[in-house]
């Protein structure tokens, strides 16, 4: 039976030789084998194909890399998740090692932190302790957190991290060698903290003082700009989980920064996350990099993708 369409006829179509096309694959940046029982860590990040996000990430190194050999600046700007997987002591280690030079976090962060310093513990279990309000409603974390604030705020001109960092240290928390922002006070590299009023579960406690929380934060947003007058073309912003927060903070001191007169340009900048999600997105990959520098986008699981790039950079140095 004949169709009632007519059908295009292909055999006048113009062909080209693959030897004349441009390709974006070759064999030569395939994956290599990989033998854990003769091959060291570092040949195993050479094996990685130099394809897409593996390529990326292995250039991202380099970058970190060849920062920490010029003393040039490497933040990190960080969510809660960072520290609810476990992740605190490898991003110690990179201030340790002198990698690190100055970190931000949102306050849901500086909780999980100060929970995991003091007791050991963190992280809640919403879905049951919402049934009946008691979630959020740990009285000692509320307590070290807004008493603290409050104190440095009205004796000292200490920010949010800084004022923590100092109390955890103080009051001896047990386990404070886990905490970022307890260790990262005593190697002297700035830990600041953003709140968001409403968002957190310090705020909804009778400790809470709006004005004290607010002054603190605005602290720490004028020491993170300071921070961020030292970038130049080899510095390196890394965000990693956070979605809101630290993006839209990151791109506000920036602007101070730039409108200032100084010349932060040409860096790079990576968000790392499971999702791919709108801000970020804009705000640390894309917009801070316009004109110059590079951004990369690189997902995946924090507990997986976070010890595999300070693993990366420790086989560099």
């Amino acid at each position: 039976m004949k169709s009632k369409y007519e059908k295009i006829d292909l055999s006048k179509v113009k062909t080209i030789s693959i030897k004349n096309r441009k390709s974006k694959v070759n064999t030569n940046e395939f994956a290599k084998i990989f033998d854990p029982k003769t091959q060291s860590f570092s040949e195993f990040v050479d094996s990685l194909p130099e394809i897409l996000v593996a390529k990326d990430l292995k250039f991202l190194v380099d970058k970190i890399v060849n920062a920490y050999r010029k003393d040039k600046l490497v933040i990190f700007l960080i969510g809660a998740h960072v520290i609810k997987v476990g992740l605190a002591p490898l991003l110690i280690e990179l201030g340790r090692m002198g990698v690190l030079k100055a970190l931000a976090m949102n306050s849901a962060a500086a909780i999980h932190d100060v929970e995991t310093a003091l007791f050991g513990q963190t992280s809640e279990d919403v879905a049951e302790n919402i049934m009946d309000g008691s979630f959020g409603m740990a009285k000692e974390t509320g307590d070290f957190i807004n008493l603290t604030l409050e104190h440095y705020c009205k004796n000292s001109d200490l920010g949010y991290g800084e004022a923590l960092g100092k109390q955890l240290n103080d009051s001896n928390a047990p386990n404070k060698d886990y905490s970022i922002l307890a260790s990262l006070y005593n190697l002297n590299i700035p830990v600041t903290v953003h709140a968001a009023i409403g968002t957190d579960i310090i705020h909804q406690q009778p400790t809470m003082d709006g004005a004290i929380t607010g002054e603190m934060s605005f602290r720490d947003f004028k020491i993170l700009c300071n921070v961020l007058t030292k970038l130049d073309s080899e510095s390196v912003i890394i965000n990693i989980g956070s979605a809101v927060i630290m993006p839209e903070v990151f791109l506000k001191a920036l602007t101070v920064v730039r409108n200032l007169g100084y010349n932060a340009f040409g860096f790079t900048t990576a968000n790392f996350d499971m999702l791919r999600h709108y801000r970020p997105t804009v705000n640390v990959v894309q917009r801070p990099t316009q004109g110059g520098g590079q951004g990369f986008m690189i997902t995946g699981h924090h507990e997986i993708m976070i010890p595999l790039l300070v693993a990366m950079i420790k086989s560099k140095i």
